[in-house]
C-alpha cells in the first residue's frame, strides 16, 4: 500500500516499502507558471533533508526541489527530463521528479497527510 504525504515546500512523496517517489504538488506548479526546464539529481547521489535535490524552472521562476528526507536517488523520471511540461499536466502522477531509497523512517514523522496539506494550502 503507497502512503501519500506532503511537505511545507510543497514537495510530495509516494511511498512504498522504504522507496520514496518524490515531485512537486499541483499547487507548487499553479504558482510557478508554464514549466520549460527540470534539472534532476543523479542517480546514486546521497541526499540529506531538506538539501536541494533538483531544480524547476518556469517562464516566471526557477526554484529548487528539496529532498523531504535522507537517503539514496535510486531513479529519476527521464520522461520528465525530455518533457517538463509534463509538470503542469500530471504535477502529481507523471511528473514525479526521483525516486529515494529512504534512509531514517523517522524522518516522515513531520510530514503532512492531504488534510494537513490542504489546510496548508487554503
Amino acid at each position: 500500500m503507497t502512503t501519500t504525504l506532503y511537505t511545507s515546500d510543497h514537495e510530495w512523496l509516494a511511498i512504498d516499502g522504504d522507496v520514496a517517489t518524490v515531485g512537486i504538488t499541483d499547487y507548487a506548479q499553479s504558482q510557478l507558471g508554464d514549466v520549460v526546464f527540470v534539472e534532476l539529481p543523479k542517480v546514486g547521489r546521497a541526499l540529506k533533508k531538506a538539501e536541494a535535490a533538483a531544480v524547476v524552472e518556469s517562464v516566471k521562476a526557477a526554484s529548487d526541489v528539496y529532498a523531504p528526507i535522507s537517503g539514496e536517488v535510486l531513479e529519476t523520471n527521464a520522461e520528465l527530463a525530455g518533457e517538463p511540461a509534463l509538470v503542469n499536466s500530471d504535477a502529481q502522477g507523471k511528473a514525479w521528479f526521483f525516486k529515494i531509497k529512504i534512509a531514517d523512517k523517522s524522518e516522515l514523522g513531520g510530514l503532512m497527510d492531504e488534510a494537513a496539506y490542504k489546510a496548508h494550502t487554503a
